[in-house]
């Protein structure tokens, strides 16, 4: 069996100024390629992310899990963060899902919003995910490949109207809910 290796770039330093080398064709597209445009809330849109609950089910708070200065310190950098870009906003939901953080590879902190029992009364989507050899199968031959930057793979999408509440995490700031996901 022939076995054909797939190497992952490393992660390159950022570039100051990354629409000098954009090509002229896509200059009209610029603002797809620049930070601005995620600083701000997306439009609500026909595919906003909906959280559809088991009927009879109920959402009460959780608790607050106790944290170190910080962790602290930074649960309330991100609040603030989040809230200035209009991720977040204070809430008066019923439910609230508790936080914590987790150490990423490089010793820094990703906060975890905990919704176990958040997901226990929700409908689950059983749309089969495609199987990884197939995927895989289907790239063996191409000879072009895209770059794509996760970082904004998230919070480009608004939440349902009537559904940010079910999405409330409970801190010792407050409450909030998120707005996108």
């Amino acid at each position: 069996m022939d076995t054909e290796q797939v190497q992952i770039a490393s992660e390159e330093e950022a570039d100051p100024n990354p629409l000098t080398d954009l090509p002229t064709q896509y200059l009209e597209f610029a603002k797809v390629f620049g930070e601005e445009e995620f600083k701000v809330l997306p439009p609500h849109r026909e595919y906003d992310i909906a959280i559809d609950l088991l009927p009879d089910a109920k959402l009460s708070p959780g608790p607050i899990y106790g944290m170190t200065d910080a962790e602290s310190k930074a649960l309330k950098q991100h609040i603030d963060e989040e809230l200035a870009t209009g991720k977040i906003r204070p809430s008066t939901s019923l439910a609230g899902a508790p936080v914590m953080f987790v150490k990423k590879a490089d010793g820094s902190l990703r906060l975890v919003v905990d919704y176990q029992k958040l997901n226990d009364v929700t409908h689950k989507n059983v749309y089969p995910l495609p199987r990884q050899d197939d995927l895989m199968a289907k790239l063996r031959h191409a000879k072009m490949f895209t770059k794509l930057d996760l970082r904004w793979g998230y919070n480009n999408v608004q939440i349902k109207e009537g559904d940010k509440w079910k999405t409330a995490f409970r801190t010792k700031y407050g409450l909030f809910e998120y707005l996108v996901s």
